[in-house]
C-alpha cells in the first residue's frame, strides 16, 4: 500500500499524520518548530523528518512506502524561502512527491469549499477570507515586530511588559510577574530579557498559558491583556472581511492554532470580540486539522 504525509508546521510545534492510499488516517504524530523563518531551514526540516519517523513508526511503515507529502508551513509566504524549504524537503524525502504550502493555505482548504474567514491565532497570527469566486484576501502572518498581533507571542510580550512597568511603579513584582520569572527560572527581568533577547520564541509563545491559567484565576491584568488580544485578532478578521465583501449572516469565521481551545476564557473573549465586528457570522472551529488537509492536497 501507499502512504501519504501531511504536515502543519509552525513557530512551536508541527504535527504530522500519515495517511493511505484511501484517505484513512493511521498515526499521528508531533515534533518541534518548523517555521523556517523563525528556526531556519535546516532546523525546520530535522522536525518535519523526526515528526514523520514518530508517525511511520508507529503505523510500523517503511519510508519508502511514501509517495508524497503535504507540508502546510508557516514561514514560507516568501518565494525564496519557499524554494529553498521545498528543495530541502525533497532531498530529505527523495522519491515522493514533495507539495508545499503556506500554514494559512492548509488551514484554509481545511475549512472546506465556499467563502470563508480563516483566523489563525498560535505562536503568530493572522486572517485570510476566500470569497464565493476564490479570491483571496490575507493580513498578518509576517512575524513580530511587524505582525502577529493577538498570538501567543504577543499576548507573551504584552504581559512581560507590563510586569516590567508594574515592577518599576510599585517596588515589587505583581503575582503575574512572578509566576512569568519562576516559569523560566529568573530571579530578577534583566535575565529574563538578556534570555528573550537571545531566543524569543523559546520565551513570549511560552507566556501564554501562564496569562490564560492566571486570567482563569481572576487576575484582573490578565484578563485585561487577554482582551487586547483579542480585539487585535479582531481587527485582522474585519480587515479582510472588509476586502472580500463578506460581511452577511452566511459568512463563516473558521477558528484554528495552538491558542485556540487553551483556555475558555480567552476562546469566550475572541468570540465576543469576533461578534462586535461581524455581528453576524458563524464562529466554529475548524472540522479537519491543517495537517489532514496538507496531505489530501499532496499530489502523486
Amino acid at each position: 500500500m501507499e502512504y501519504v504525509l501531511g504536515f502543519d508546521g509552525g513557530g512551536t510545534k508541527t504535527e504530522c499524520v500519515l495517511m493511505d492510499s484511501v484517505g484513512s488516517i493511521v498515526a499521528r504524530s508531533v515534533a518541534g518548530p518548523s517555521n523556517p523563518t523563525r528556526v531556519g531551514v535546516e532546523a525546520a526540516t530535522r522536525e518535519i523528518e523526526k515528526a514523520a519517523e514518530l508517525a511511520l513508526r508507529e503505523a510500523r511503515v517503511a519510508r519508502k512506502a511514501v509517495v508524497a507529502l503535504g507540508a502546510g508551513l508557516a514561514g514560507t509566504a516568501q518565494p525564496e524561502m519557499k524554494e529553498r524549504m521545498q528543495a530541502s524537503l525533497e532531498r530529505a524525502f527523495p522519491g515522493s512527491v514533495v507539495n508545499l504550502l503556506t500554514d494559512l493555505e492548509a488551514a484554509l482548504a481545511a475549512a472546506g469549499n465556499g467563502a470563508a474567514i480563516l483566523l489563525v491565532a498560535g505562536t503568530g497570527s493572522a486572517a485570510i477570507a476566500r470569497d464565493e469566486q476564490g479570491k483571496i484576501w490575507r493580513a498578518g502572518g509576517y512575524g513580530p515586530p511587524f505582525s502577529d498581533e493577538g498570538s501567543a507571542y504577543d499576548i507573551g510580550s504584552r504581559a512581560v511588559a507590563r510586569a516590567m512597568k508594574e515592577r518599576e511603579a510599585q517596588g515589587k513584582d505583581s503575582i503575574l510577574g512572578e509566576k512569568i520569572l519562576e516559569r523560566f527560572g529568573c530571579a530578577a527581568w534583566p535575565e529574563l530579557q538578556k534570555r528573550a533577547s537571545a531566543q524569543p520564541d523559546q520565551v513570549f509563545p511560552m507566556i501564554f498559558p501562564i496569562v490564560t491559567a492566571s486570567a482563569d484565576g481572576g487576575d484582573l491584568r490578565a484578563r485585561e491583556i487577554l482582551q487586547e488580544a483579542a480585539r487585535e485578532l479582531a481587527a485582522l478578521v474585519k480587515a479582510v472581511a472588509n476586502h472580500a465583501g463578506l460581511g452577511g449572516e452566511n459568512v463563516a469565521i473558521v477558528k484554528t492554532g495552538g491558542t485556540v481551545g487553551r483556555s475558555a476564557l480567552y476562546d469566550a473573549q475572541v468570540d465576543e470580540a469576533l461578534r462586535r465586528v461581524l455581528p453576524h457570522a458563524k464562529i466554529g472551529e475548524l472540522q479537519m486539522s491543517p495537517a489532514e488537509a496538507a496531505a489530501h492536497a499532496a499530489k502523486y
